[in-house]
């Protein structure tokens, strides 16, 4: 009975946070420099889904325009983004057993931001505006296969070599961006700003291509969501229940960081959304990742767009959305560390 009740509950946090997160994207989109009501929002949506003109009788024509082509593409890519780094970061606590793990845990970041200065250092661009969003990729990418490669043993991948590894590329590429950022000259100020995020100027190509790498990572996720959740009994346990988990942990490992990868090579460098939102949502719904994935990418959707909003459309002039997702996710960092001294101390 216990049980059916706790079903119904999660279930019910579910689409109380999809109902949050529709009434936060409306709102959002209302929001800025031109002030638009939340019914003529749902009215251009509407007339562009259903391609009924009639409904746009009467109305302003900049609102279309605004809505269709400078906003939603925003506020959709940041809210995909949100919702990717916090899947992400869920199963990364998963997998190295650390409540503390995020998507930068393995240098993903640094090696994103590598790839990105290089870009703009050398000044490429055969993609055009994608130039720089594919360097950031390439160089996460590569920095993933560098770290597996520096961690495995035997054919054998352990979680605190993972950590080591990581924390050991991510300073020699943190030295490396110093470099460039030194020979930039004129760059720098280009280069500082890409690390520190932004999702201004987004297009729709940019919504499908993050929402289709995102989706299909969420739906790996669910798919080994057990598995995971045997793994945290221990790698011996787990194998003698039929899960293999040296290959789990490699394609959750290698998911996980594909979907940072593409997520930063969107929106340059945000940190911490990876370590909150999974760490809140497991007081709300539990260990189990078959229930936390989920509200995880609806929180972590929310919390984001929340933030890109107030740095749009809130304050009175635009700020990197990685500067305030760093401001409140620094103090946080801070309290769940001092958290396990403490019950470490009481064990």
């Amino acid at each position: 009975m216990e049980k059916k009740k706790l079903r119904v509950s999660v279930g019910g946090q579910t689409v109380l946070l999809a109902v949050l997160l529709c009434a936060v994207i409306l709102a959002s989109t209302g929001m800025g420099y031109m002030k638009i009501p939340w019914l003529d929002v749902i009215r251009i949506i509407a007339s562009k889904v259903s391609g009924h003109q009639e409904l746009l009788a009467a109305m302003n024509h900049i609102f279309a325009y605004v809505v269709v082509d400078v906003r939603l593409p925003r506020i959709l890519t940041a809210a995909i983004v949100g919702g990717g780094l916090s899947i992400a970061g869920a199963i990364f606590q998963g997998i190295l057993l650390n409540p503390l793990a995020d998507p930068y845990t393995l240098g993903i970041s640094a090696g994103a931001a590598f790839g990105a200065s290089i870009a703009l250092l050398l000044d490429i661009g055969f993609l055009g505006i994608y130039s720089v969003p594919f360097f950031a990729f390439i160089g996460a990418v590569a920095t993933l296969f560098f770290v597996i490669y520096l961690a495995s043993f035997g054919g054998q991948v352990s979680s605190n070599n993972l950590i080591l590894s990581g924390i050991i590329v991510a300073a020699i590429l943190s030295a490396g961006i110093s470099f460039i950022k030194y020979m930039a000259d004129e760059q720098v100020s280009i280069i500082i700003f890409w690390l520190m995020g932004s999702f201004g100027s987004k297009t729709w190509t940019d919504v499908f291509l993050t929402f289709l790498f995102v989706l299909l990572g969420f739906l790996i996720f669910i798919f080994f969501a057990r598995d995971l959740n045997i793994m945290s009994l221990g790698d011996r346990s787990a194998s003698s229940l039929g899960v293999e988990t040296n290959t789990v942990r490699v394609i959750l490992l290698v998911t996980a960081s594909l979907i940072t990868a593409v997520c930063v090579s969107v929106s340059g460098i945000i940190g911490f959304v990876g370590l909150i939102v999974p760490h809140l949502m497991r007081f709300l719904v539990g260990p189990d990742n078959r229930k936390l994935i989920p509200v995880s990418a609806l929180a972590g959707a929310t919390l984001l767009l929340c933030a890109d909003t107030i740095t749009r459309a809130v304050l009175p002039m635009e700020i990197p959305i990685g500067v305030l997702t760093a401001l409140i996710g620094g103090p946080f960092f801070c309290y769940i560390f001092r958290q396990r001294q403490i019950a470490g101390t009481m064990g």
